[in-house]
């Protein structure tokens, strides 16, 4: 069972995470600022947390830049009343893996919980599994039976970011940001080039194909 931190200043806000997210099956926990989160943390086993912003003694910013100097892979889905794009750029620069404005829509708190539950377990096993397909990040090796193509680096870091979310839409923008980061000076364009190449060496495999989103950009599709 996945143990969740709930950590926000409003106690109605933390019993409410509480009641919902065990009525979902996962184990809770809670902390009024950052610094009791951290305190828990140092106790118990957590695999993902919830994250308010604005509290007293350590807020979510700090705690976020905190525990991301000893612990580089734990999910942080940010919950806040902050709407400002400028909020949300923020904690993305210091390490927060989603981010949701309150109030929240329990549905999809809940997928976008195990979205991120899902993509840690894919990141600790550095392997994602595509039916009879494994892409393994460690050798940036695509294998099916007894066929293995090994790719170019940042060949399988986009085909590994597509396929780690089937049916999200990626902006080309985005994909650059992500594989060639956002201060590089190579063109969208080469996104583009880069399906293209991924296309052909996989032409003929059925498990998933690399679809086109006109005006905005690419999605994976798994077959299986």
């Amino acid at each position: 069972m996945f143990h969740i931190l709930v950590v926000d200043d409003d106690r109605s806000t933390r019993l409410f995470m509480r009641a919902f997210l065990e009525a979902e099956h996962y184990t809770v926990s809670l902390a009024q600022n950052g610094e009791e989160a951290l305190d828990v943390m140092e106790k118990e086993h957590i695999d993902l947390v919830v994250l308010d912003i604005m509290m007293p003694k350590m807020d979510g910013y700090q705690f976020t830049q905190e525990l991301r100097s000893v612990n580089a892979e734990l999910p942080i889905l940010m919950v806040s009343a902050k709407q400002l794009p400028e909020d949300r750029k923020q904690g993305y620069r210091l390490g927060i893996n989603d981010f949701m404005t309150k109030p929240v829509d329990e549905e999809e708190l809940i997928l976008r919980i195990k979205n991120l539950l899902r993509m840690s377990r894919i990141a600790s096993e550095r392997r994602l599994h595509i039916g009879d397909v494994t892409l393994d990040y460690d050798s940036m090796t695509v294998t099916r039976a007894d066929e293995a193509v090994t790719l170019p680096q940042k060949e399988f870091l986009l085909l590994y970011k597509l396929l780690s979310q089937p049916g999200k839409i990626f902006t080309r923008i985005e994909l650059m940001d992500e594989i060639w980061g956002a201060d590089s000076e190579t063109g969208w364009e080469t996104v583009t080039v880069h399906v293209g190449r991924l296309r052909k060496h996989f032409e003929g495999w059925h498990e998933f194909e690399i679809l086109s989103v006109r005006g905005l950009g690419y999605k994976a599709v798994k077959h299986v």
